[in-house]
């Protein structure tokens, strides 16, 4: 009797724990059923353990299937273990998948892990593949920087002012790691004024822009850029100013304020110095006055010491007499004020 009730319990708990599997497999085939089965009818097999997986990795499994899919029938074999990784990683798995597709069907050798990593390093992995399939015109200069056109000088000094196109197709090998567009519009205006500034005068230029494409091509202005540059069009070109005339210009006015300068340090010097002239008279005057107040007391000094006669005064003051009188006589007349 006790083994018949041992035995009803142990089926009682048995029965429980089916019950319990059922109802998890109920909810597993609820939740990821329809996924499982159309990735099995779609020939891109993705078994409900590697969905379980999923949902526990928080990885969104309905993204992993449908890119699985379209890369399948697109003949694509594409591992859910290579798409779960670059979903992990914070990569866009719809655009790699998108791009591995649109490259296989163009002919283009992009593997997916190269895409993944085009994806990673922040590059739109789709549009540098349609770049490459579909070239892409790029206006030099940038219109979005606010400047319209590249200028440059001549030897013969007239401004010349270029607007250019240029053709590029994205090289998928240096997309990680090369240059920008930015670097390519920077390089080409840099070409077309040297080119520009390399001409003997404005004439040549107008005559043959496309010269300055060739010259530009030549330089190989997209090594180590993520672009390859097919073409580069003169769009416009213009005669600007004639900067030479006006540069000219400028350096004569400014010749002109240091000469201005120059003289004017001359002028105050030559004042400086006929000032200190005018002070050095001033003091020998000074000097002079000093030596004529000493002959009084000289004349004086004479007359004690019995060395100067009365007759002697006397003719002495009568030479000191008519000199003044000379002097007056040789000085020209003032007018009369009024």
């Amino acid at each position: 009797m006790f083994s018949i009730i041992d035995w009803m319990s142990y089926s009682s708990i048995g029965v429980v724990i089916l019950l319990i599997i059922l109802f998890v497999v109920a909810i597993i085939f609820l939740k990821y059923g329809f996924l499982w089965l159309q990735a099995l009818l779609s020939g891109a097999a993705v078994s409900i353990l590697d969905l379980v997986g999923m949902w526990f990795r928080k990885v969104d499994g309905t993204v992993i299937v449908i890119n699985r899919i379209n890369a399948v029938k697109a003949g694509l074999d594409i591992s859910t273990d290579i798409l779960e990784a670059h979903y992990l990683a914070g990569g866009n798995v719809t655009r790699v998948v998108r791009s591995v597709i649109a490259a296989n069907k163009a002919g283009i050798n992009l593997t997916v892990h190269r895409a993944m990593a085009i994806d990673l390093a922040g590059r739109d992995v789709l549009d540098a593949v349609h770049t490459s399939v579909l070239p892409k015109v790029i206006d030099c200069p940038d219109q979005r920087g606010g400047k319209t056109t590249i200028d440059a000088v001549a030897k013969d000094g007239i401004q010349v002012r270029a607007k250019a196109r240029v053709t590029v197709r994205t090289n998928l090998d240096r997309l990680v790691g090369g240059a920008t567009e930015e670097t390519i519009i920077a390089r080409v205006g840099e070409g077309i004024v040297t080119t520009i500034g390399s001409a003997e005068n404005y004439k040549q230029v107008l005559e043959s822009p496309d010269s300055i494409s060739k010259k530009v091509l030549e330089k190989g202005l997209d090594a180590g850029s993520a672009f390859e540059i097919l073409s580069i069009d003169i769009a416009d070109v213009d005669v600007g100013e004639n900067i030479g005339a006006k540069l000219q210009a400028d350096q004569a006015a400014a010749d002109l304020k240091v000469a201005q300068a120059r003289a004017e340090t001359r002028a105050a010097m030559a004042r400086a110095q006929e000032q200190e002239m005018k002070a050095k008279t001033q003091e020998m005057k000074a000097k002079v006055v000093e030596a004529e107040a000493e002959i009084p007391k000289a004349i004086s000094y004479a007359f004690r010491e019995g060395k100067l006669g009365i007759m002697d005064y006397y003719s002495l003051r009568n030479i000191q007499a008519d000199t003044d009188m000379r002097q007056s006589i040789a000085q020209p007349p003032t007018k009369p004020k009024g």
